[in-house]
C-alpha cells in the first residue's frame, strides 16, 4: 500500500501506475476510505489517496542470499565464506583481469565481477589499474518491535513516501523505518575490517524525525514495545541508480553494486542481465541509466560523495518531479563562461558533473544563485523565459555554452585514423577535408554506442564531438578498438576547448562582422569546418551547424579565448538583438523539429533504420560495425519505429506535462514509451517523441517490413496516457513543415550593420 498526503504525490503514483500497467502488473488506485478499510490501523485522515498493490510480498534477505547459493551449488558453483580478496590481477599492455589474489589462494579467472555491496568502492582500488566504483555508506535506520496483539500478519506493506518511511510485519511485530531528510555519512576514510556483521549504536535523535511519522501513521505503535533500533550501513551511489557494466579501465572486469536493500528485489534481474553482459557482450535491455559508463573520475572523489550521499538518502522519498537538480557536489567543472552568465540570470543544471546554463531570468540578472526552478508535473516557472530564447533563435541570433560536450582527437602517422573510424562509423568519414560527419557507432545489432559529429581537419587528423554524458562511454568504445600497433592515438581534449553555438538567421552576419572570412553560405557550407580567427582570439574551429535544424554555427575554442570570443560576439551582436538562450530552449527547438539526441530517443538498443537515420548509414562504404545488422533490417524490416506525436486537446497552461516515460497506445493497444516531450512553440503542441512496436501476446515486438506504414495506417488511432488521462495523438514520421508563427510573422528584421 503505497499512500499519498498530496495531489502532486498522487500525480507520481498515477504516472507509476501508468507504466506498471503496461507490464502486467496488478494495482489499483484506492481512496482513503478504501485504504482505511484494507488496512483499518492506518491513520487516513490526511491522505489524499494511494496505490494498493494485493501480489506485493516480502521476503528476508539473508534468506535470499542463502537460496540463491544453495541453487548455485546444486549447479555446480563453488561457494566459499570467510575469504578476503586482496587484490585483482591483470595481464596484457591493454589491462585484462588474469586472476584474484585472496587470503586464500590465488585464483585464475578470465572474468571477475566486483558485486561487494558497500565494499565494492573499497576492491575496485585494489588492482592496477584501479576501477572506480563511486558509492559512499550512510547510517540506515528501522525499528523492530516485539509481537503486538491483534496485529495481522497479512498487514501490506506500507509506503508513505510523504512521511518518508515504510512499514511491515514481521514475526507478529512491525519493522519501521525509512529515509530522513538529511543523512549520516559513515567510514569517511575506509570500512573498519571485519565490519560485516556489526552496527552502530543507537541514535535516537536522530532517528526521531522518521519516528514521529511512523507513530502518526500508526498510532498502535505508541503501546508498542520496541525490540531494537537497527542502525547499519547502506550504501549509495551519486545518483541512487545502480552500476553495472565492464570497467572502462580493465578489460572483463565487471561491476554490479549500488543496490542497497534494492537487490533483494533487484539481484535475480541483475544476475540475469550481467550473465548477458558477460556473454554476449550487452544486455538484452538497455541499462544506459544504470552503466558504469556514466561517470567520470571526479564522481569516485571521497570527499564528493560524502556530501552527495547526505543529499540521495534525502530525496528517495522525495517527490521525483522532472528535472529537479542536485544542490551538492556543484560548480565542479565550469565552462570558461560560468561566471559571466552566472551574472547575467542563469539556473545551471549538471551532466556528468559538468555546470550547463539551462534557462536566462531576465530580472534576476546580477543576482548569483537567485534563479530559483519551483518543480512541479504541469506547466514549469522557466516556459515563459524559455519561450522568449526559442524566439530569438528563430528571429536573431542566441549563444549558448556548449562547453559540456565531449571532444576527442583522433590521428595517426598514415592513414591508421581513418581507416579506424570507417570500421567504428556506420556513415562514411572518408570526406574531403573540412567535412563534417554526423555518424553513430553502432554495435554489433546496429545499436548506438555513440551518436557523434566528426570533423576531417587533415588526411589523419580528426575532430569528434558528443554529448557530455558520452564522455566516459565514448572514450571506452574507441579505446576498445584500437589497433594493437599503437598506430592511431585517441585523446580527449573536453576541457581543452570551450565551445559556444551560434544560433539564428543572424548568425551569419553576426559571425562575419568579428572574422576575417566570408561566413557566405557559398563560401561556408553547412556541414563544413574552417579554423577561423574571431576577434583577437586564433585557433577557433568553427562549424556551420547548430543540432536544432536552424542555421548557424558551433565555434570550438581554445579555453583561454573562451570569455574573449563570447564577449566580442556579444559587444557585435547588439545590432542584431543578440541574447543568451539555455538548452532547454535547444531541446524545444530540436524536439519540435524531430531530432533525438543520445541518451534520451537513441540508446545501444536503437539503430539508425528505427529512428530514421538511414541515410547517414553508407552500407556500401566497406566493413563496418553493424552494417551486418543493419543490412538485414534494411532488407527484412525492423521492430520498433521512431514517432513524433503532437497532442491533441491539451492544455498547456492547465494539465499535467508529459515528461517522458508516458505510455502510448495504438486502437487501445500498448505500444510503447515516450522518449523526449517539450512544448512546439511554433506547431503550438505539446510533442511527444518515442517508439513504437505491435507487441505479441507474449509481450516481443514483431518484425515488420512495412514499418512506416503500419505506423502510418490511417485507422491507426494514438492516445498517450500522462498519469492516468489519455489525450488523441496525431503521430508523424518525419520532421514537421513548420508553418511561420505569428510571432515570426510579425517580426521585423534588424537592419544589417555595415561593416
Amino acid at each position: 500500500m503505497t499512500l499519498a498526503r498530496t495531489k502532486d504525490r498522487m500525480v507520481d503514483l498515477q504516472r507509476r501506475l501508468a507504466v506498471a500497467k503496461t507490464h502486467g502488473t496488478e494495482a489499483y488506485v484506492v481512496t482513503p476510505a478504501e485504504i482505511k478499510k484494507l488496512c483499518p490501523l492506518i491513520n487516513t485522515e490526511d491522505l489524499a489517496g494511494g496505490i494498493y498493490a494485493p501480489s506485493d510480498g516480502k521476503v528476508m534477505g539473508p534468506d535470499v542470499a542463502l537460496v540463491f547459493a544453495e541453487l548455485a551449488k546444486q549447479n555446480g558453483v563453488k561457494v566459499f565464506e570467510g575469504v578476503r580478496v586482496d587484490r585483482v590481477l591483470t595481464k596484457n599492455k591493454s589491462p585484462r583481469v588474469s586472476s584474484v589474489e585472496t587470503s586464500h589462494g590465488t585464483i585464475q579467472c578470465e572474468y571477475f565481477v566486483n558485486c561487494a555491496g558497500q565494499w565494492a568502492r573499497e576492491l575496485g582500488k585494489r588492482s592496477e589499474p584501479k576501477v572506480p566504483v563511486p558509492l559512499h555508506s550512510c547510517e540506515h535506520f528501522n525499528i523492530v518491535t516485539k509481537p503486538i496483539e491483534g496485529l495481522d500478519s497479512m498487514l501490506p506493506g506500507i509506503y508513505d513516501y510523504d512521511g518518508m518511511i515504510y512499514i511491515r510485519e514481521l514475526n507478529g511485530g512491525l519493522l519501521a523505518g525509512g529515509f530522513e531528510p538529511v543523512a549520516k555519512p559513515v567510514f569517511r576514510r575506509e570500512i573498519p575490517k571485519k565490519f560485516e556483521f556489526q552496527l552502530f549504536t543507537e541514535d535516537w535523535d536522530h532517528f526521531q524525525i522518521l519516528f514521529n511519522e511512523i507513530l502518526h501513521r500508526l498510532p498502535l505503535m505508541h503501546d508498542a514495545k520496541v525490540r531494537q533500533l537497527i542502525n547499519g550501513p547502506e550504501s549509495f551511489t551519486p545518483d541512487d541508480r545502480l552500476i553495472l557494466g565492464e570497467s572502462d579501465t580493465i578489460s572483463n572486469y565487471f561491476v554490479a553494486a549500488g543496490m542497497n536493500s534494492r537487490g533483494i528485489v533487484l539481484g535475480g534481474g541483475v544476475g540475469k542481465y550481467m550473465a548477458e553482459w558477460i556473454i554476449d557482450r550487452k544486455p538484452s535491455i538497455d541499462l544506459w541509466a544504470d552503466d558504469i559508463h556514466r561517470f567520470v573520475s571526479l564522481h569516485n572523489n571521497k570527499q564528493f560523495l560524502g556530501q552527495r550521499v547526505k543529499e540521495i538518502v534525502g530525496r528517495i522519498y522525495s517527490l521525483p518531479y522532472p528535472l529537479v537538480e542536485y544542490t551538492t557536489g556543484r560548480k565542479l567543472r565550469t565552462s570558461a563562461l560560468h561566471t559571466r552568465l552566472e551574472g547575467l540570470g542563469a539556473y545551471f543544471g549538471e551532466t556528468m558533473a559538468y555546470e550547463r546554463a539551462m534557462w536566462f531570468s531576465p530580472q534576476n540578472e546580477g543576482m548569483v544563485d537567485e534563479v530559483v526552478y519551483v518543480p512541479t508535473w504541469g506547466k514549469p516557472s522557466w516556459f515563459e523565459s524559455v519561450q522568449e530564447e526559442y524566439r530569438a533563435c528563430k528571429e536573431r541570433v542566441c549563444l549558448i555554452d556548449m562547453s559540456s560536450f565531449a571532444k576527442f582527437e583522433i590521428k595517426s602517422t598514415g592513414q591508421g585514423a581513418l581507416e579506424y573510424l570507417q570500421y567504428l562509423c556506420s556513415n562514411d568519414i572518408d570526406q574531403d577535408i573540412g567535412t563534417v560527419v554526423h555518424t553513430g557507432m553502432q554495435n554489433e545489432t546496429g545499436g548506438f554506442e555513440n551518436d557523434c559529429s566528426i570533423a576531417r581537419l587533415q588526411d589523419n587528423y580528426f575532430f569528434m564531438i558528443c554529448p557530455a554524458t558520452q564522455q566516459t562511454r565514448a572514450s571506452f568504445w574507441l579505446r576498445q578498438h584500437l589497433p594493437e600497433d599503437g598506430s592511431v592515438q585517441v585523446r580527449d581534449v573536453t576541457s581543452m576547448y570551450s565551445g559556444i553555438n551560434l544560433i539564428g538567421p543572424h548568425a551569419q552576419q553576426l559571425l562575419g562582422d568579428v572574422t576575417d572570412i566570408s561566413t557566405d553560405r557559398s563560401d561556408f557550407k553547412v556541414m563544413t569546418c574552417k579554423e577561423i580567427d574571431v576577434g583577437c582570439a586564433s585557433g577557433v574551429r568553427a562549424m556551420r551547424l547548430t543540432h536544432t535544424g536552424e542555421d548557424g554555427f558551433i565555434l570550438y575554442i581554445p579555453a583561454e579565448y573562451a570569455l574573449h570570443t563570447y564577449d566580442t560576439l556579444i559587444r557585435a551582436g547588439k545590432d542584431y538583438g543578440v541574447s543568451n538562450a539555455g538548452y532547454f530552449a535547444m531541446r524545444h527547438l530540436r524536439t519540435e523539429q524531430f531530432f533525438a539526441y543520445w541518451g534520451l530517443d537513441l540508446n545501444s538498443r536503437t539503430t539508425p533504420m528505427e529512428c530514421g537515420r538511414e541515410f547517414r548509414v553508407k552500407l556500401d562504404k566497406g566493413d563496418f560495425i553493424g552494417r551486418n545488422a543493419l543490412q538485414q533490417q534494411k532488407t527484412h524490416g525492423i521492430h520498433q519505429k521512431f514517432v513524433q506525436f503532437l497532442l491533441d486537446d491539451f492544455d498547456v497552461h492547465g494539465d499535467l506535462w508529459p515528461w517522458g516515460g508516458e505510455p502510448i497506445y495504438r486502437n487501445g493497444k500498448y505500444v510503447g514509451l515516450t522518449t523526449t516531450c517539450s512544448y512546439g512553440f511554433t506547431l503550438d503542441q505539446m510533442v511527444c517523441l518515442g517508439y513504437v512496436s505491435d507487441f505479441d501476446e507474449d509481450g516481443k515486438p514483431q518484425l515488420k517490413k512495412y514499418m512506416n506504414k503500419w505506423v502510418m495506417e490511417k485507422d491507426a488511432q494514438y492516445e498517450i496516457d500522462i498519469a492516468g488521462r489519455k489525450y488523441t495523438a496525431k503521430a508523424g514520421i518525419y520532421t514537421p513543415k513548420l508553418a511561420m508563427s505569428s510571432f515570426e510573422a510579425s517580426f521585423i528584421p534588424v537592419p544589417v550593420q555595415q561593416k
